[in-house]
């Protein structure tokens, strides 16, 4: 991995964002206590009170050199599964956009997860009909995955709340890769050492990794699902899915002291017209995001 740390350097890394497969979950879920009569306003919902979500990962190149955050859902669940969780789409549609910029999965070199429930670590599977098919692998073959120490525990032995948001046998099939790094504190010294750090958050799920990139034209974090997308910006806005709502939003309030004064990126997963956005306050003290990127074509960091 030597080579891959000497050959980043700030002036050509770039920065893509990279849909992949989307889903629709209920809106009432995604915004805990908010009244449907006001996160109807900000969100399409359909007849089932479900909402769309994107599942979009980030990619970060430099010479040849590529680093993914995150892989999405993917396409692994069964079809009864697929319905359940309103996954929209039969194929990897992150394959499909990788395909579209010359990559495939191989092209790869680190897979970053901020953590492993199946919405941000699904796509590491193949689809579902490879799988069907008697396929066993993890896509990704040359990468290494990062994950971060807390997070990999929560996912080995997930709470009761939580357990179905995790990939049955997936852990075990990271660990067999023997391409699993456990990642504990701001950085990994072997991967983007000048460009790469992390801060952690644990108000949705314990030891959720957030990447963090460097470079000579922006700072650019990824999000998660400490900030879905653009509605839960402000500040209160919390998921009916997270752990401790108090935590999350003091965990929100800890990166804006820091996001607004040095004017950060935030990069958005599940966002479906967003991919990124600053983040301002108002005349009214308002968190609120500005600048927004519908998407990332190679961008400068």
């Amino acid at each position: 991995m030597g080579a891959l740390c000497e050959s980043f350097a700030p002036m050509t890394t770039t920065m893509t964002s990279l849909e992949g497969n989307s889903q629709w979950l209920d809106g009432g879920a995604m915004f805990g206590n908010v009244p449907r009569a006001m996160w109807e306003k900000w969100v399409d919902v359909d007849a089932a009170s479900r909402i769309r979500l994107a599942c979009r990962a980030l990619l970060v190149e430099h010479d040849g050199k590529r680093v993914l955050c995150e892989t999405g859902i993917g396409a692994f669940f069964e079809p009864k599964l697929a319905e359940r969780f309103g996954v929209a789409e039969k194929e990897h549609v992150l394959l499909k956009s990788l395909a579209a910029l010359g990559l495939t999965d191989s092209s790869i070199d680190v897979v970053v997860l901020s953590h492993l429930h199946f919405d941000h670590a699904g796509g590491l599977l193949p689809p579902y009909a490879e799988i069907a098919a008697g396929r066993q692998d993890l896509l990704f073959p040359k990468a290494l995955y990062l994950v971060g120490k807390e997070a990999h525990a929560r996912a080995k032995h997930p709470h009761v709340r939580d357990r179905a948001s995790f990939v049955p046998g997936l852990v075990e099939k990271l660990e067999a890769s023997g391409r699993l790094r456990i990642v504990e504190g701001a950085t990994c010294p072997d991967v983007l050492p000048d460009r790469l750090s992390f801060r952690y958050s644990h108000g949705h799920t314990p030891g959720q990794m957030h990447a963090v990139f460097r470079g000579g034209e922006r700072t650019v974090m990824f999000c998660g699902d400490l900030i879905p997308g653009t509605p839960w910006v402000h500040a209160p806005i919390t998921m009916g899915y997270d752990r401790y709502p108090e935590m999350l939003i003091d965990e929100k309030l800890a990166l804006y002291a820091t996001a607004v004064k040095e004017h950060w990126l935030l990069f958005f997963t599940h966002d479906t017209q967003t991919a990124a956005s600053g983040v301002a306050q108002d005349e009214k003290g308002k968190f609120v995001p500005i600048d927004r990127l519908p998407a990332m074509a190679r961008l400068p960091l």
